[in-house]
């Protein structure tokens, strides 16, 4: 089974790539079904995506990233480069993805895809705002057709 998962926050301008990818894939699915190919729009629940992973094969996250890099730039990074153990705390507000990736793999073991990919997108405005900026918009264009390209495989 491959797991794929869009976050981000939806009033944040660019930060909804991952999500509007994410619901654009399940529209695709509703059209085209494959039934090894599973897709969740997270938002910005980290631990959501560690249950909604756990199980699969393989894993594709897909969020906005803001590194200073040219804005629309699209990273296909391996997860394990990107996973780290949240620090300890009571607050689940802060356990994101890359912290779903750690504790998932450290809680669920072998039940827990090895193969994971994280497509990252360089936001040009995280400012309040429900539409993506052009170059933004483009570049979620073409990871929707990687994704589209790998699920009809």
């Amino acid at each position: 089974m491959l797991t794929i998962i869009g976050c981000g926050n939806l009033n944040r301008s660019d930060d909804a790539v991952g999500v509007i990818i994410a619901q654009r894939l399940q529209q695709y699915l509703a059209q085209n079904p494959h039934p090894d190919v599973q897709v969740f729009d997270c938002g910005t629940a980290g631990m959501e995506v560690m249950f909604q992973a756990r199980g699969s094969k393989a894993l594709i996250i897909i969020d906005a990233s803001s590194t200073g890099s040219e804005p629309g730039a699209i990273f296909k990074v391996p997860g394990k480069e990107l996973e780290a153990l949240p620090e300890p705390s009571y607050n689940l507000h802060n356990f994101r993805w890359d912290h779903a990736l750690a504790a998932g793999r450290k809680i669920f073991a072998n039940n827990f895809p090895q193969q994971v990919t994280v497509y990252l997108i360089e936001a040009a405005s995280l400012d309040l705002g429900l539409q993506l900026s052009p170059v933004v918009q483009h570049s979620a264009d073409l990871v929707f057709k990687q994704l589209t390209t790998l699920i009809s495989q």
